[in-house]
C-alpha cells in the first residue's frame, strides 16, 4: 500500500471516533438540559416586578449572590448573561434572564414575570403601553451604500 492511503485511512478513523464521542457527548447534553428544564418549569412562579434596569454583564460584576457565583464553572466565569434588576416587593435583586426574551423586557415598567429561583422564564403582563423597539443601527457598508446611491439619484434599498 502506498503511504497516502494510509495516511488517508487514519486521517478518516479518527474523524470518526470523533464524530462518535461528540455524538454521545451531544446526547448526554441534551439529557442534562431536559432535565434542568423540568426542574425551572417545577419551580416557577409569577410575580409582579418593577425592571429598573437590564444589561449583559459578566457573572462576577452582576451582584448575584455569592453561592451561584460558587456554582458556576470556572469556565463561564468571564463570559457575558443577559441581568435584568428588578425591585421585587420591597427588595431589590439582579436576576438573570432568559435570552430570547431579553430584548423584549420593558425597562423602568411594571410587568408580571415567570420566575424560576433568580432565572426569569417570561414576561408575561405589560402595565401601560408596549414599547416599539427601535430600529438597529445600519452596518458602515450599507450607510456608505446608501450615501453612494443618493450620490448617484438612485433609490436607497432597504
Amino acid at each position: 500500500m502506498k503511504p497516502w492511503v494510509i495516511t488517508l485511512i487514519i486521517i478518516a478513523a479518527v474523524l470518526i471516533i470523533i464524530g462518535v464521542v461528540l455524538y454521545f457527548l451531544g446526547k448526554k447534553a441534551q439529557k442534562k438540559q431536559a432535565e434542568q428544564q423540568e426542574v425551572l418549569n417545577a419551580n416557577k412562579q409569577t410575580v409582579s416586578m418593577l425592571i429598573i434596569d437590564k444589561k449583559r454583564m459578566k457573572i462576577r460584576d452582576a451582584g448575584l449572590p455569592q453561592i451561584v457565583m460558587e456554582q458556576v464553572p470556572k469556565a463561564m466565569r468571564g463570559s457575558k448573561l443577559p441581568i435584568v434588576k428588578a425591585k421585587i416587593g420591597p427588595q431589590i435583586m439582579s436576576l438573570i434572564c432568559e435570552d430570547k426574551i431579553f430584548d423584549s423586557v420593558p425597562v423602568k415598567k411594571e410587568v408580571k414575570a415567570v420566575v424560576s429561583g433568580i432565572y426569569v422564564l417570561d414576561v408575561k403582563g405589560l402595565h401601560g403601553k408596549k414599547e416599539v423597539q427601535p430600529a438597529k443601527k445600519k452596518s458602515r457598508f450599507k450607510q456608505a451604500l446608501e450615501a453612494a446611491q443618493e450620490k448617484a439619484g438612485a433609490k436607497p434599498v432597504k
